[in-house]
């Protein structure tokens, strides 16, 4: 266990839905003038919730992606309630939508200072060219995900399909640095 205790913000929750049918998206446009859609931009009309305060892109195929959320469980409330909206508008849906949580982005504080210099050569898989970009990049295995991580000692972990993956990977990196000693604390 780390002496510091990071702390960990869970940022966005992209989550993919699939309706299995098609979908009139000009039905929708009509009952809910509200939404986005110009298909000569882009083939996803974009569906925006206040609360969950997240926006869904739905493609004539039935696909969705839904955006914004702040966790798993918010992501699955905000494609129920879609799918409750566009019913209650007359648009006709068979069955529930199938849900998959694609990427979990999150930042983290370890409340120290990292040497990114020596954490570059120490923990393998990083890229780190501060005249391009001042974080480091570590490319975790177990859990798979991607770390930027700043001298600041703050942290963006991508990649996630499950919330427990953002904790275990960023307590796993923390205990890292700590026994290599690449993390200084004031």
């Amino acid at each position: 266990m780390p002496k510091h205790k990071a702390v960990i913000n869970i940022e966005n929750v992209v989550a993919s839905a699939t309706l299995k049918q098609k979908v009139d998206l000009n039905a929708i446009v009509k009952s809910y003038p509200g939404v986005e859609y110009r298909p000569e931009q882009f083939p996803g009309l974009v569906f925006r919730l206040k609360r969950p305060k997240t926006a869904t892109l739905i493609f004539n195929s039935g696909k969705m992606v839904c955006t914004g959320a702040k966790s798993e469980k918010e992501a699955k409330r905000a494609v129920m309630k879609i799918v409750k909206e566009l019913k209650k508008g007359g648009i006709i849906i068979i069955g529930k939508p199938e849900l998959k949580i694609q990427n979990i982005v999150a930042s983290a504080s370890l409340g120290g200072t990292i040497d990114l210099e020596r954490a570059t050569y120490e923990l393998g898989k990083t890229m780190y060219e501060p005249e391009q970009f001042p974080g480091l990049i570590y490319r975790m295995d177990d859990p798979k995900v991607v770390i930027l991580l700043f001298a600041s000692g703050k942290l963006v972990c991508t990649g996630a399909k499950k919330e427990q993956d953002v904790y275990d990977a960023v307590e796993r990196l923390h205990r890292i640095l700590e026994e290599k000693e690449l993390i200084y604390y004031e």
